[in-house]
């Protein structure tokens, strides 16, 4: 698509009131974001100020194509740095839009992203909670979209102790044999990125935690955790069963 044509799309973005045709833009609009000489083009063309605009959209297919062309734009490190302003609305998004609809998703996977790096996680941390209230109730979409954040999320020793103090007394029972392959080897990568910088803390600030949060869970002296650690032992799966040597072994 030429600089006119993507030029026009923005411009009949901010041109209309139309739902139906602000969705057909966006999703016009996200396609030609899926190569990566458009992404600079859209983002030259002040592009992302205009459909970061379209999150305040009350109709939610709108905002769900807004979600996805963004997603498709922040493959690119240029577009990040003028993405991360809307994080904390992306974020707030995911927090009201009803559970496990299109437009949880579609914020989820744009804040995976946006994750990948260090460089926005600080801009995530009062989301810690709903992200993890995420993962007791959504379905298993849901669980594995927002299970890719929080291992981004764990990945970075300074989000230790804001993942640490939530609490999730659910978090326990997806370290079982039954649950969804994705999800189980997602949790235990999640688990020991967090063991591996738990290491730095314990001792030293253990009363700052509360009996439901994922520290107490994840104690070397918790053994509901470490019972279902010993029974993935013999899980077929070998990335499955890597993870929970890594845990062990921290």
């Amino acid at each position: 698509m030429d600089v006119d044509a993507l030029q026009k799309l923005i411009h009949l973005l901010q041109a209309t009131d139309d739902p139906l045709i602000q969705e057909q833009a966006l999703i016009t609009l996200s396609n030609s974001a899926a190569f990566s000489v458009n992404q600079d083009i859209i983002r030259n063309l002040d592009g992302l100020s205009v459909i970061g605009g379209m999150l305040s959209n009350s109709v939610p297919k709108v905002k769900e194509k807004a979600l996805n062309a963004l997603n498709n734009l922040s493959m690119n490190i240029k577009n990040q740095e003028e993405i991360q302003v809307f994080i904390t609305q992306v974020c707030k998004t995911v927090e009201s839009a009803p559970l496990n609809s299109d437009v949880q998703l579609a914020g989820l996977r744009l804040l995976t992203n946006m994750s990948v790096t260090s460089d926005y996680h600080q801009k995530m941390i009062n989301s810690i909670p709903c992200f993890l209230r995420l993962l007791s109730e959504g379905t298993e979409r849901t669980q594995i979209q927002v299970l890719k954040v929080l291992v981004n999320l764990s990945a970075n020793p300074a989000m230790t102790r804001h993942l640490l103090r939530a609490q999730v007394p659910s978090l326990v029972l997806l370290f079982d044999n039954c649950i969804n392959r994705d999800i189980l080897v997602r949790a235990l990568a999640f688990a020991a990125n967090l063991k591996k910088n738990m290491n730095n803390e314990e001792g030293t600030i253990i009363e700052k935690y509360s009996e439901d949060s994922i520290f107490f869970t994840l104690r070397r002296d918790s053994a509901p955790f470490t019972q279902r650690l010993a029974s993935l032992l013999h899980h077929p799966d070998t990335e499955v069963k890597e993870q929970v040597v890594r845990i062990l072994t921290q």
